[in-house]
């Protein structure tokens, strides 16, 4: 659960003194027009003691609805919780006020009926709600803003970088492409080895430009990939994949889990003596990549498209994070399933 920061002091030592005298202006100014002291009094002390009430207990109502559903799916149960918890509370204050603090503290005999009451006390709940759940969607819709822009970034940097570092991988597509046609249709695994590598290349080509993709069609590029690792360490590198197909609709961002499957076999030892097992499972809302630890004395050099670009892509799509976990036998990836 996320902590729920408000900086509203100067708002509430506005608007509580301010819905205090409004509200028995707009409701009651016959009051104000008779020039009744007492009566004034009256009112004026009544309805700073329930909008204070009011105010804080529906900002309190607010703090821990978005603490207990912070996610944007969640709205739906945020709100109904949110509703019932305001009109309880605001039934509850309604109470006390009327009868407590009107006639047992102080006395006051004639009263308002209850419904006029607690329909007056609905008016700082709607307010309040009003103020808070207004200045959360704007700032909501700001770092949304933000990290639209910072993808569309992160995305023109990475094609920048390929474009650098890579053959254009049009050209490289087509001379496949070119090359299995000068293959004898006899040798079919170097005909199949030759499919599954355009397969790679066309996947590239066609995910680049997305900020996600559906699961299927990651494990299907996936697939190939692992299968031209296969034809390299053959036994020495084991892949296990144990994905629910019901999941293969939710979205991941592309290329993340073929990174995590290159790093593991680019940083760990793949041979006969020390096979390499990465297992691929999905765990409720999160994809799981695993591997034996078995790290290689000396590294191959890094191509900064790695674990950290795949932590902060996430970052940028989603509140869930990537989380990292390390230990003497295994090192694990979850990434969060996307809908």
């Amino acid at each position: 659960m996320e902590t729920v920061v408000l900086d509203d002091r100067k708002a509430r030592l506005i608007g509580i003194p301010l819905l205090s005298v409004l509200i028995p202006l707009v409701t009651h100014s016959e009051v104000f027009l008779t020039f009744d002291v007492n009566g004034i009094v009256h009112w004026l002390s009544t309805c700073f003691l329930n909008t204070l009430l009011l105010w804080e207990g529906n900002r309190f109502i607010f703090v821990q609805s978005r603490r207990f559903f912070p996610q944007f799916s969640q709205t739906k149960q945020r709100l109904v919780y949110q509703t019932i918890a305001s009109l309880f509370y605001t039934f509850l204050t309604t109470i006390f006020v009327d009868y407590f603090f009107c006639n047992q503290l102080l006395g006051w005999e004639e009263r308002a009926p209850f419904l006029i009451g607690f329909r007056i006390s609905l008016i700082p709940t709607m307010v309040v709600t009003l103020i808070y759940e207004s200045v959360f969607f704007f700032q909501a819709w700001k770092q949304n803003v933000q990290k639209t822009e910072s993808l569309a970034r992160e995305n023109v940097q990475s094609q920048l970088e390929a474009l650098k570092n890579q053959l254009d991988p049009h050209f490289l597509f087509n001379s496949l492409n070119t090359l299995a046609s000068l293959i004898d249709d006899e040798n079919s695994p170097a005909q199949k080895y030759l499919d599954q590598l355009s397969d790679v290349y066309r996947y590239v080509l066609v995910s680049r430009d997305k900020s996600t993709v559906t699961l299927e069609e990651e494990m299907e590029f996936l697939n190939a990939y692992i299968y031209l690792n296969k034809t390299r360490f053959r036994e020495n590198l084991q892949v296990e994949s144990q994905v629910d197909v019901s999941a293969y609709q939710q979205h991941v961002a592309p290329l993340s889990l073929q990174m995590l499957v290159e790093n593991a076999i680019k940083h760990n030892i793949v041979s006969k003596e020390n096979p390499l097992k990465i297992s691929i499972l999905q765990e409720n809302n999160y994809l799981s990549i695993a591997n034996n630890l078995q790290e290689k004395k000396t590294f191959e050099k890094s191509t900064k498209v790695g674990l950290e670009n795949i932590i902060n892509r996430y970052r940028l799509l989603t509140d869930l994070r990537v989380e990292v976990h390390k230990n003497e036998l295994n090192f694990t990836v979850r990434i969060p399933l996307l809908p």
